[in-house]
């Protein structure tokens, strides 16, 4: 066993020579997840699970600061619910994993594993809403939800995935515009601030936006690859479902009205993403914030007297304030250790050995871009505190030059193509707003609108000209491959 795991960091495929066996051998390896019986159903183990709730609990602050509060709704939905609103059931429908017996007896009416909770929630809403008074609702659930994928990827995409739905009703329209972009605003501070990936934000076009939705907002991340990654999206659906499920109230003129609506989610996938944006041909790179383990202290020389002695006590001081792990695991060299910490993506490396403590010093090792520095054991705690902001600084730095070297503009279709080919990554465009050129651009390329981005970062590209038709064109998009 032992000999095995020596060698595993050499398991790993390069990114360069196969991206996709790449990412495969990283979170198997690194023990993020494993494969259930059920094909596209995953088993999220300790250490994946963890960067999962640190996210959870970063969104979860934001969402409560700004007056939101959990809830949790069933799991079933009946049929009869989710046909209520035509063009969401359309939208959902080959994805729906259905219930037909409860034991032994069928049911009389099938029951949909939830693919998204819109149907049972406005179903509870037009129970409880009454009055202006007492909007607006701002409820959130996390949860898991079901849709039954044909190709299925760990985190990126997967028949179960965890996830959270914001779903809120206002009395305008503006009131819910103005929580859309809020919500949206959030999910990019997150990501930038804590997961430290860059977001390209703005609106979905037509096609691409959610069923039932009056508009879908997008942030989308840029992967090693050069394919975007959706990172989490904010709808308007203005009086859709509303109407559908007859929300109404009594409004500030005493008259029946129906409240405007939004949702909103992130999921499993920001893990996709951090895997696929900081990840290395050693395995993971975790930013500071959401690393389950921010420092391991690795004693070198551990049978030596005082070692690990030492290692536990500087274990204490950094716990005090970061999350450490001591691996004073035995059987295993100091060298081991360290390919396999690296592998699993822990931001410092903390050695220790005999030396070390004779000259009242430690070693601490940088995973981003594994320089070391000798520091004091006194300043251990606040070289630690110092070494996490750099680096978390240092890998959205990063992250943004590689989307920026993997971002390009084309005039039209041949030019397209050929930086697809060339460099893979966001092809900025400018786009006449017809379905048309946006259908013959994803059949010859395999490349969709990700977002058209908001007016403050719209350009004019090439006199203005579509890229595929050639047409005066309404707005530049982000166009790419994506998962």
């Amino acid at each position: 066993m032992g000999k095995k795991q020596s060698n595993q960091v050499k398991e790993i495929t390069s990114m360069e020579v196969d991206f996709p066996q790449w990412y495969t051998d990283v979170i198997s390896k690194t023990e993020m997840v494993d494969y259930s019986p059920v094909k596209g159903f995953m088993v999220i183990r300790p250490y994946g699970y963890a960067i999962w709730e640190l996210i959870q609990k970063a969104y979860d602050k934001r969402f409560k600061e700004t007056g939101h509060e959990n809830m949790y709704f069933p799991l079933l939905i009946p049929e009869s619910l989710l046909k209520k609103e035509a063009e969401h059931v359309e939208g959902f429908a080959p994805e729906v994993a259905w219930v037909t017996h409860g034991g032994d007896k069928e049911l009389g009416e099938r029951l949909a594993v939830r693919p998204t909770s819109e149907t049972i929630i406005c179903s509870m809403y037009s129970k409880w809403l009454n009055s202006y008074r007492q909007l607006p609702f701002l409820y959130n659930q996390w949860c898991n939800v079901v849709r039954w994928e044909k190709t299925t990827r760990p985190f990126l995409r997967t028949s179960e995935f965890l996830w959270q739905e914001g779903h809120t009703l206002h009395e305008t329209a503006e009131e819910a515009q103005a929580e859309t972009m809020q919500m949206l605003g959030i999910y990019r501070e997150i990501a930038e601030t804590c997961l430290a990936m860059p977001m390209v934000v703005g609106q979905k076009s037509e096609k691409e936006k959610f069923a039932g939705a009056d508009a879908t907002y997008t942030m989308e991340a840029l992967m090693h690859d050069g394919q975007a990654l959706q990172s989490g999206t904010s709808h308007n659906l203005g009086q859709h479902f509303t109407k559908a499920f007859d929300i109404t109230y009594l409004d500030r003129n005493n008259e029946q009205s129906y409240p405007y609506h939004t949702s909103w989610g992130v999921s499993t996938r920001l893990i996709g993403g951090i895997i696929m944006v900081h990840g290395d041909d050693n395995g993971l790179v975790l930013p500071p914030m959401i690393a389950p383990i921010q420092v391991v202290v690795i004693p070198v020389a551990q049978h030596k007297e005082g070692v690990l002695d030492k290692a536990w006590e500087i274990g204490k001081i950094i716990e005090k304030e970061y999350r450490v792990k001591v691996d004073d695991s035995e059987g295993y060299s100091p060298g081991w250790k360290f390919n396999q910490w690296e592998m699993k993506g822990v931001p410092i490396r903390l050695e220790i050995g005999p030396r070390d403590i004779e000259n009242g010093q430690c070693v601490l090792a940088r995973r981003d871009n594994g320089e070391k520095i000798q520091v004091s054991l006194e300043d251990v705690l606040k070289a630690v505190g110092d070494l996490l902001k750099e680096i978390q600084s240092n890998l959205y730095d990063k992250a943004l030059k590689m989307r920026e070297e993997k971002t390009s503009t084309a005039e039209n279709t041949d030019e397209f193509k050929k930086n697809l080919k060339e460099n893979p990554g966001f092809i900025k465009a400018m786009w006449c707003g017809e379905r048309s050129c946006e259908d013959e651009i994803k059949e010859d390329t395999g490349a969709s609108i990700r977002c058209i981005p908001f007016d403050d970062e719209q350009e004019v590209l090439y006199e203005g000209k579509c890229v595929c038709c050639g047409k005066p064109a309404k707005k530049m998009a982000y166009f790419a491959r994506a998962y």
